[in-house]
């Protein structure tokens, strides 16, 4: 309430109120994110694909339950990141298809993430299972 008895809003309208039911929406938005992210983006479902051919792999291979956690956590997160950087070329295709330098910059910054992502990916596994393949254990 204000000074003048106005009951002002806090919060935003789109924000649900009790906890069972914000665990509902929470799950039906991230639902619609991933629907979303594999109908629009190739590059989403590629990295899932190879991502879900690599977790049996990662079980396989990886010496301990440990590893193969964090073998799995890497691909994890490489989706993680394509879909923040999907997200982010939405939001910037949504304020405008024009080319401008703040609009390219941020979606090269997203890319960058992606490949940052795929980097570590790449090294993780490496580094877990290098020495399965070779003596150096």
């Amino acid at each position: 309430m204000t000074a003048a008895g106005v009951a002002v809003e806090t919060a935003s309208s789109f924000k649900s109120r009790g906890h069972f039911r914000r665990l509902l929406a929470a799950a039906s938005y991230s639902s619609n994110g991933l629907a979303a992210a594999w109908r629009h983006e190739a590059s989403f479902r590629f990295e899932v694909v190879v991502g879900v051919l690599l977790v049996p792999v990662a079980a396989w291979l990886a010496p301990t339950f440990l590893q193969a956690l964090v073998l799995v956590g890497a691909v994890v997160f490489v989706w993680l990141v394509e879909l923040v950087n999907s997200a982010i070329e939405a939001l910037a295709d949504a304020v405008s298809m024009e080319r401008h330098p703040l609009i390219g910059r941020a979606k090269d910054i997203g890319s960058a993430a992606v490949l940052l992502s795929l980097i570590l990916a790449a090294g993780v596994w490496l580094a877990v299972l290098w020495p399965a393949f070779t003596d150096h254990q």
